[in-house]
């Protein structure tokens, strides 16, 4: 009988067929559709929105993803990437790309930028990723990345629907116009916006090493931590503001003499850092980078007494006490302007 299938080729080729459909469903299959019921996305994880699967894929068709990873993992230098490692759950949730195309979690296997992971948090600005996008040496100085203008068009005269890029002159290459950026342009960064980590639930304990605080004796008084906020600003400030606190003429301000860093008003600076600032027009917006980092009176007070101590600035150091006040009162009047 076992001599018969070789020498019956339609009988061959059909046990061949139905041995290996067998070893399919037994290899990949049964082990696929258990790894998905036994992983499910985290509480709190939002889908993406049309414009984000449309960016999704122009930064699979653009490459991105063979220069920045998206995965945090377990050990000390990933810290900056993300609140905590990745894990299963985060790519719960992401599908196929189309009929014809598997899964794309876009993990990565090369960093030769930075991990996106969390980068909606890190980095939640519009207008600095948009100038990122169009001229990235504007933002990053020693960066290395390709410039993606051909998302973009220069018009002399932009329509009120417009999204126009506040570009410094110097980055323009002497052409005359607006900077506006493309359907296309906004649908990557909407996907780059995107990428968030969810928070764990309420009382999940996280790997440690990823919490420990970067702590720094205070000067005469042995055995006191606080946080650096050298580190607290060079991962959370340093992009818009420069590591000089020049900031970038015609996008981001000084804080260098700022009369905010160095003022009395309190209120307005911590607000600022915990929801943002869109009150001049010829400056980008600023994200609410405090809120979305889930900075306590702790990393608030490292931040600004650093940049008060910094570039010249001679502004009162001020403790966590009085910062802590304040971020709860500007707590209660953001809630109550919102109701």
């Amino acid at each position: 009988m076992a001599m018969n299938i070789f020498n019956n080729h339609i009988r061959l080729y059909l046990t061949a067929g139905l041995l290996f459909t067998f070893l399919t469903y037994l290899v990949v299959i049964m082990p696929a559709f258990q790894n998905q019921y036994n992983n499910l996305p985290l509480l709190g994880t939002k889908p993406l929105s049309g414009d984000a699967k449309a960016g999704k894929l122009l930064y699979i068709a653009e490459g991105c993803v063979g220069c920045h990873s998206q995965q945090v993992r377990n050990v000390d230098m990933d810290k900056k990437f993300g609140s905590r490692p990745g894990m299963a759950a985060d790519y719960a949730n992401i599908g196929r790309t189309s009929i014809w195309q598997n899964t794309a979690t876009l993990m990565g296997t090369e960093r030769t930028g930075p991990d996106l992971t969390d980068v909606g948090n890190r980095q939640p600005s519009k207008d600095w990723n948009l100038m990122h996008l169009y001229h990235p040496r504007s933002v990053v100085p020693q960066s290395i990345m390709p410039s993606y203008q051909w998302l973009f068009e220069i018009k002399a005269k932009p329509s009120k629907n417009d999204v126009v890029v506040t570009m410094p002159s110097e980055f323009l290459n002497g052409k005359i116009g607006k900077v506006v950026a493309k359907k296309q342009a906004l649908q990557l960064v909407a996907y780059i916006q995107s990428l968030k980590q969810t928070p764990l639930p309420t009382g999940t304990v996280p790997r440690e090493f990823l919490y420990k605080k970067v702590a720094n004796t205070l000067a005469g008084k042995e055995g006191t931590k606080a946080l650096d906020g050298k580190t607290l600003y060079d991962a959370n400030c340093i992009a818009c503001h420069q590591a000089n606190g020049e900031g970038l003429k015609g996008a981001f301000p000084s804080l260098k003499g700022s009369p905010i860093v160095n003022g009395e008003n309190l209120e307005l600076y911590v607000d600022i850092i915990m929801n943002g600032y869109d009150a001049r027009a010829e400056y980008g917006v600023m994200a609410a980078v405090g809120t979305n980092m889930n900075f306590t009176e702790k990393e608030v007070t490292a931040i600004i007494n650093y940049e008060r101590s910094s570039w010249g600035n001679k502004g009162k150091k001020v403790t966590e006490e009085e910062i802590k006040k304040v971020m709860d009162f500007v707590k209660v009047k953001v809630s109550a302007s919102n109701q």
